[in-house]
């Protein structure tokens, strides 16, 4: 059985990303960062990384983005995960005994308009959700808080004081699958790219025209700086179909006669919406 490695504690929403696309049941190891996450997956062909890419309220996770381009793996799957995020603190805690609430910066800013009422309670990033959780239970802190999911309340036997505290319920964090392997070719599927363009005038949208003269739609365009060329950048693109279909793939030649860089990620199955 494979082992599928991702960021965080036990009750992290990546571990539930990973239980909801590969089974309940699967084998599961936390790693600390995103890096060992890549590293993992990077020695062995055998194993799977899940890693967190967007969310729909605070936006990409930039440094996984940078992490896809330094290491040689294939998107194979994603899945959408609905976040849903909880005030938590050890039993007998009242929220207005809480001095400092701990999560995960993403986490923080998703609850910005409930934070911003609390008067007094000093906000402190924390390397993950289930990471603060944890700490507050083993350092047994009276005063402090932890915004989590409410598996990490379950695991780490906190008490849930406010339920649903991000600022938009609508909240929602796609997470990639990666792997040594290509993903086989299925139905509905969609195609990651990274690219460079040339220094020419209109190069980014004689590129992109690449997929419009083929009628490929678009689905996502992000762009991040190329390290050690100032003002110069890279561009992930995110498209329906996959790198084996006709179109994409005379889409993808014309492309490479406009760019110093192109590089397909992985082509996968577009993935469903998950609500834990």
């Amino acid at each position: 059985m494979p082992t599928i490695a991702y960021q965080g504690e036990p009750g992290a929403f990546s571990e539930q990303a990973a239980r909801a696309f590969f089974g309940k049941k699967s084998k599961i190891r936390p790693k600390r960062n995103f890096k060992d996450v890549f590293n993992f997956v990077s020695k062995s062909g055998a194993h799977y990384g899940i890693i967190p890419i967007e969310n729909s309220l605070f936006g990409s996770v930039h440094e996984n983005y940078d992490l896809l381009l330094r290491h040689k793996l294939n998107i194979v799957g994603e899945v959408k995960l609905r976040i849903q995020l909880h005030l938590m603190a050890m039993p007998g805690v009242a929220v207005r005994n809480i001095r400092a609430i701990y999560s995960h910066p993403q986490a923080l800013g998703q609850c910005e308009l409930f934070l911003r009422k609390l008067n007094s309670v000093e906000v402190v990033a924390h390397d993950d959700t289930a990471g603060s959780a944890k700490m507050v239970s083993e350092h047994k802190r009276k005063d402090a808080a932890a915004i989590a999911s409410a598996q990490a309340a379950r695991v780490y036997g906190l008490r849930i004081l406010r339920r649903n505290v991000e600022s938009n319920h609508r909240n929602y964090t796609r997470f990639l699958v990666l792997s040594k392997k290509k993903a086989p070719a299925s139905a509905h599927m969609k195609t990651s790219i990274v690219f460079a363009v040339r220094n020419i005038p209109g190069a980014l949208f004689k590129a992109l025209g690449s997929f419009a003269l083929r009628e490929i739609n678009l689905l996502k365009i992000e762009s991040r700086p190329l390290v050690g060329k100032p003002w110069q950048y890279l561009f992930y693109l995110d498209i329906e179909g996959s790198e084996r279909d006709r179109h994409t793939t005379q889409a993808l030649k014309h492309l490479k006669e406009l760019s110093t860089l192109v590089r397909v990620l992985g082509s996968y199955p577009i993935g469903n919406t998950v609500h834990t």
